[in-house]
C-alpha cells in the first residue's frame, strides 16, 4: 500500500481555547505554540485577531516566534476580519488566512440573513481578498456537513478560483457519521473543477464521533485534518490530534497514511495543555490517559511479562511516556539534572535549567527519590508560571480537626519586601487559609473551582493543585506544585490572584 502524508492543522489555541473553562493568558499561549512546533504540527490556528486586543496580540507573538508550523489567524468573511488577521499573522515565517462562511440553509436564512446568489458573492469577493494579502488561503464552509451537496461544490470552487488553496469541510456540529462523512469528502471530491488543493476536515464531536468521522474523512481522500490537543473545544470538543496521529500510525496497513507528528512529544503536549487549563486528563483517555497502558487484570499482567504485545498496541515510549530509568535525589549533580531534561524531550536554555535545578534541590530535601514524572512535573510547571509575583508565600500555619473550627495564619510578602500576615476561619483547611489571603490581598475575588490530583506516585508524591478565580469578569487558574497538599493549595491560590492583579494592572494602561 502506498503510503501519502496527512497535515495536522492544530486548532487548540483558537477552537479549543473557546470552550468554557480552557482560557489561556498571553505566556501561556506563547509556551502552547513552542510545544506545538516541537510536536510537529503543520499548521497552528493561533486565534481569531479581530475578537479582542488580548488575541491579536497573542497571535502576533505566536506568528513572531514560530518557524517550522503555518500560522493561520481565523477571519470571517468581511474585510476587516481578514485585514486584521493579516495584520497579526504577517510577520511570519509561514502565514496562512483562515476565512469561513456558513453553507447550510438553516445558517443562511436564520443567521446570515444571506440568499445562496449571496453568499457566493461574498466568497468570491473575501477570498479574493485575503489572497491579495496573503498566498495561503483557507476557506471552510461552516456548517458544511448540512449544506446542499451541489451549493457546496460551487461554494468551494469560487474559493478556489478565487485564491484559496485548501477548503475545509467542518462537521461544525458535531451531527454527522462516519459513513456520511466519508460520502460527503469523496463527493467534494469526485466534483471540484480544480480538485488540485487540500482537502480539510473539521469535525467536531457532539456524539463521540469526531476522530472516527476524522479517519473515514482521511481514507475518502481528505489531505489536511483540523484537531485539537486533548480533544477539547467548543461543547462536546473536537476531534482529538494524539488519538487520530496514533490511529495512522498503529494502523498503517488499513489508513496508508502518516504525519508529521512527533509522536514521542504527544503525552507532554497533552500534559502541558492539562497544567495550562487546570482539566485533568481522564484516566481512561485513549493514547495519554493514566490508564492507557495500565494492567490490572492477572490475565492482562501475565500476558503484557511475557510478550508486552499481547495487550499493548503501542509502546508508552512512542508517545513520550517513559518508564524511569533514572532516580535522581538530593545528592545528584546538575549535569545529571540537565541530560534527564535531555532525554525527556525538554528544551531550555541553560538559564532556564539553573533555575529548575534550583527548584529540584528544594524537592529533594523533602522526598526521598524523585522520578521522571516529578522532574516533568517540576519542568512543566514552571514553564508556564511567567507571571509577576506581587505576592509570595512566606509562610503558613493551619489547625483542623473533627473538634476544633479550621483556623489558618497565612503570611505573604509583596514585591516591594512588605510581608503581611492574617488570620481566618474557615469550613475546612483550605477554605481558611483562602480567607486569611483574601483578607491580605482586599480583592473582590469569587473561588470559581478548586481541584487537586497527585501527580506523581508514592506516599509523598507531588500534589498539584488548581485553583480557578473570578476577578471583575475574568476567570484565571492558579496552579500550586508540593508535596503538602496544603501548600499546593495555598500556592494555587496565590498564583491566581498574581495573575489577576497583573490583569488589572494591564487594563489600566
Amino acid at each position: 500500500m502506498s503510503t501519502r502524508t496527512v497535515k495536522i492543522f492544530d486548532t487548540t489555541l483558537r477552537d479549543g481555547e473557546q470552550s468554557p473553562g480552557c482560557s489561556m493568558n498571553f505566556n501561556e499561549k506563547l509556551e502552547m505554540a513552542r510545544q506545538l512546533e516541537r510536536l510537529g504540527v503543520d499548521v497552528i490556528e493561533a486565534g481569531f485577531p479581530v475578537s479582542s486586543p488580548d488575541d491579536f496580540r497573542a497571535v502576533e507573538a505566536i506568528a513572531k516566534i514560530v518557524k517550522n508550523s503555518t500560522v493561520a489567524g481565523l477571519a470571517r468573511c468581511v474585510e476587516g476580519d481578514i485585514q486584521r488577521a493579516w495584520d497579526a499573522v504577517r510577520h511570519a515565517a509561514h502565514p496562512r488566512i483562515h476565512v469561513f462562511l456558513a453553507t447550510s440553509d438553516i445558517h443562511m436564512k436564520y443567521k446570515l440573513k444571506m440568499t445562496p446568489d449571496e453568499v457566493v458573492a461574498r466568497v468570491a469577493g473575501m477570498v479574493r481578498f485575503a489572497r491579495s494579502l496573503c498566498p495561503d488561503v483557507e476557506f471552510s464552509a461552516e456548517d458544511a456537513s448540512r449544506s446542499d451537496r451541489d451549493f457546496l461544490v460551487k461554494v468551494f470552487d469560487t474559493a478556489i478560483a478565487a485564491g484559496a488553496s485548501t477548503i475545509n469541510i467542518p462537521d461544525t456540529v458535531g451531527y454527522s457519521t462516519p459513513n456520511e462523512m466519508y460520502d460527503l469528502v469523496a463527493y467534494v471530491k469526485a466534483h471540484l473543477q480544480n480538485p488540485a488543493v487540500d482537502i480539510s476536515v473539521h469535525n467536531h464531536n457532539d456524539l463521540g464521533m469526531g476522530v472516527a468521522n476524522t479517519l473515514e474523512s482521511i481514507r475518502a481522500g481528505a489531505t489536511q485534518v483540523e484537531c485539537t490537543v486533548n480533544g477539547i473545544g467548543e461543547r462536546a470538543g473536537n476531534a482529538a490530534m494524539d488519538e487520530i496521529v496514533m490511529a495512522l500510525r498503529t494502523r498503517g496497513d488499513f489508513y496508508g497514511c502518516t504525519t508529521g507528528i512527533n509522536t514521542r512529544q504527544i503525552y507532554r503536549t497533552s500534559k502541558l495543555l492539562s497544567t495550562i487549563i487546570g482539566v485533568g486528563i481522564a484516566p481512561n483517555k485513549p493514547i495519554v490517559g493514566a490508564n492507557a497502558f495500565a494492567h490490572e487484570s492477572g490475565i492482562h499482567q501475565h500476558g503484557v511479562l511475557a510478550e508486552r504485545t499481547t495487550y499493548e498496541i503501542m509502546s508508552p515510549d512512542d508517545v513520550g511516556i517513559y518508564q524511569n530509568k533514572m532516580v535522581l535525589g538530593k545528592h545528584s549533580g546538575k549535569h545529571a539534572f540537565a541530560d534527564r531534561i535531555a532525554e525527556l524531550g525538554y528544551r531550555m536554555s541553560d538559564e532556564d535549567i539553573a533555575e529548575a535545578f534550583e527548584r529540584f534541590k528544594e524537592m529533594a530535601d523533602r522526598k526521598k527519590e524523585i522520578t521522571d514524572r516529578d522532574i516533568e512535573a517540576l519542568v512543566g510547571n514552571a514553564a508556564i508560571s511567567d507571571v509577576k509575583e506581587t505576592y509570595g508565600l512566606k509562610s503558613f500555619v493551619v489547625n483542623s480537626g473533627t473538634v476544633i473550627s479550621a483556623t489558618a495564619v497565612v503570611r505573604l510578602v509583596r514585591d516591594d519586601g512588605e510581608e503581611k500576615e492574617h488570620v481566618a476561619r474557615g469550613e475546612g483547611p483550605i477554605d481558611a487559609a483562602f480567607n486569611a489571603i483574601d483578607r491580605i490581598v482586599k480583592m473582590d475575588t469569587k473561588l470559581e473551582n478548586w481541584t487537586m490530583q497527585a501527580v506523581t506516585e508514592g506516599e509523598d508524591a507531588l500534589g498539584e493543585a488548581i485553583c480557578k478565580i473570578s476577578c471583575n469578569g475574568h476567570t484565571v487558574t492558579g496552579r500550586g506544585l508540593s508535596p503538602d497538599i496544603l501548600e499546593s493549595s495555598i500556592r494555587a491560590y496565590v498564583n491566581a490572584i498574581n495573575k489577576a492583579i497583573a490583569m488589572e494592572e494591564k487594563a489600566m494602561i
